[in-house]
């Protein structure tokens, strides 16, 4: 038997019905795997994962932490489900899906895990017809970000060739332990508490000493816990949740980091930061303070590389979401990061961490409940205002049974008090920004998702303006771009001409605005079917890119959603109604 760390054990304790304490993540392969080589996969692999074939023996009357035991009647296919996307098979049907299965709690009387293997991807931009995708669910008491990311490792492989692993050795799982045996090994473990309660107190010492010191250099001190602004992000939560994403080319925000200097992780902040002051202006509930973000700081040491279970301590971070300029936004985001990390290596967060293993197991959970049912959360500030967390992942091709991994979103838990996760996820030169919300919080999420995107585009622009105009092109391709331009506003109205009864091609209205040597602003009418010179209002949302780019779309060497990803075609307003204008551009194109 191996008992969960304090930390581990907190997630169990947290957990309710209506706030299910795993993690999960989206993951979407090209091609059409089918289910049974998935399964196969799995089958080759979950004994390399110890944790994935074990469950909870629980302490009787909860007088002390929970242990990992082996599962004497594991069966892999108890924790495998196989489901077809709804149709239209779109990326609002995947996302839906994704946040139902989220919803629900795992079976504490299993290994505390399951995988969704999901056909029917076939309206989802850049991903080719009949792809399957893979939700993964996993309990936070048995992983972190990192593990999780080990994990993946193991079940993933860097080719197309899956790698063969040896079978595992027969062995006896012994049978569960009884609660005699139970309590007797957890009696063990409170005749040592004492003399660790005293180590853990001095350490506790030490490190308030370490960051006093710190503070005297003139170093400011993170938020304290329960200062931060209570904002509607801060409420009692539902049973239900929300999911989205916004994915950034990876190379953009390293753009930024550069010239800039700061870190990665800075502008990530910085982002995710304006996005949320946007959210929260909009509704005339920006408060005046900043608010406060926990972000999880990996402990992990070489030695623990490759272990499941939680390694992580918590700093504080005030995002800056007071200030209005996003450039500023951004150096004191950078200015309060390093001030977190120099309190963080003084080890005040890893010590009030080390503090759980010290709360009674019981206790914490009917302590738990109680703040939920007298909704606490919205009687006092809460400790933090949201999280993000951010795990870096592999920047080469990933596979599974020959299959390519095209992207990772991550999911998060929530709890009451704190109705916001962004969870950040790096894979192959794509960065994922994944906001995890209940919609009796964020109903909106979409919103926040785009603002998210736009964000991003704001402080590009600011950091890096020229950025597009390294290379002038030379005269004559100036004037083919500019032919090419004219041409396509041509062939737009031509084709809305064309088709006044198509009515497939939507009723939206879009301001097409085209920068660079051939600039120009159109409103494009799908309803009226015309195409008029000049900004027009409303638009349901506004496209706008350079003319070099909008050439390549229309030569057929750049895709539309790539370019969108790629940050080329810039988007604001309704996503939805984008991607719809987007199907649209291959007719104009023929």
């Amino acid at each position: 038997m191996q008992p969960l760390s304090g930390l581990d054990s907190s997630f169990l304790f947290l957990e309710d019905p209506h706030q299910p304490m795993h993690v999960g993540s989206v993951l979407v392969f090209e091609g059409s795997m089918n289910f049974d080589a998935f399964r196969e996969t799995m089958a080759s692999r979950v004994h390399l994962v110890p944790r994935l074939r074990q469950r909870l023996a629980m302490v009787p009357f909860g007088i002390g932490k929970p242990y990992w035991v082996d599962d004497p009647d594991f069966n892999l296919d108890m924790h495998l489900q196989h489901v077809a996307l709804p149709s239209p098979g779109n990326w609002k049907e995947l996302r839906r899906l994704a946040a139902r299965l989220f919803s629900t709690p795992l079976d504490r009387s299993r290994a505390l895990w399951e995988m969704t293997f999901i056909e029917g991807l076939d309206n989802i931009p850049q991903v080719p017809p009949g792809s399957v995708a893979l939700i993964s669910k996993v309990h936070h008491a048995a992983i972190d970000g990192v593990s999780g990311a080990d994990m993946m490792g193991i079940l993933l492989d860097a080719s197309k060739e899956p790698r063969k692993f040896s079978p595992p050795p027969p062995r006896a799982v012994p049978p569960m332990p009884n609660e005699i045996e139970v309590l007797s090994h957890t009696a063990r473990k409170i005749l040592g508490k004492p003399s660790e309660i005293k180590r853990a107190a001095g350490e506790v010492r030490e490190a308030f000493k370490a960051a006093a010191k710190i503070q005297k250099k003139g170093v400011e001190a993170p938020p304290y816990p329960w200062t931060a602004p209570s904002t509607p992000l801060n409420r009692t939560i539902n049973g239900q949740r929300i999911w989205n994403t916004a994915l950034l080319e990876l190379d953009r925000v390293k753009a930024i980091r550069k010239v800039a200097g700061c870190t990665l992780n800075d502008v990530v902040l910085a982002i995710c930061a304006g996005a949320l002051r946007r959210y929260l202006d909009e509704k005339g509930a920006l408060p005046d303070q900043s608010l406060v973000a926990m972000v999880p700081v990996s402990t992990r040491s070489e030695n623990e590389q490759g272990q499941m279970g939680n390694k992580v301590s918590a700093m504080f971070l005030d995002l800056a979401t007071n200030v209005a300029d996003p450039l500023e936004r951004l150096r004191l985001i950078n200015e309060h990061s390093q001030g977190g990390k120099a309190f963080e290596k003084a080890g005040t967060g890893q010590a009030l961490v080390d503090l759980w293993e010290f709360i009674p197991f019981g206790l914490a959970n009917r302590m738990t409940k109680l703040y939920s049912r007298f909704r606490v959360a919205e009687k006092i500030n809460p400790v933090f205002n949201c999280v993000i967390t951010n795990v870096p992942g592999p920047q080469i091709d990933m596979y599974m049974a020959g299959h390519k991994l095209l992207a990772t979103m991550g999911m998060a838990p929530l709890v009451d008090g704190m109705g916001l996760l962004i969870t950040v996820l790096s894979y192959n030169g794509v960065l994922s920004l994944s906001p995890t919300s209940s919609p009796a919080v964020m109903p909106d999420l979409d919103d926040f998702s785009r603002y998210l995107r736009e964000a991003a585009n704001e402080l590009e622009a600011l950091v890096i303006p020229d950025r597009e105009s390294v290379a002038p092109p030379n005269a004559e391709h100036a004037k083919a771009v500019a032919e090419l331009t004219a041409a396509f506003v041509d062939r737009m109205r031509a084709t809305l001409e064309q088709a006044p009864s198509d009515r497939s091609l939507g009723e939206g209205k879009f301001q097409l605005r085209i920068t660079g040597g051939s600039d120009g602003s159109w409103m494009i009418d799908l309803g009226d079917r015309s195409v008029t010179e000049g900004n027009g209002q409303p638009a349901d949302a506004t496209l706008t890119i350079r003319d070099a780019h909008l050439a390549q779309i229309l030569e057929g060497t750049l895709d539309p959603q790539i370019a969108f990803v790629q940050g080329k075609l810039r988007v604001d307003g309704d996503i939805n109604k984008a991607i719809e204008f987007g199907a649209l551009l291959p007719k104009v194109v023929a």
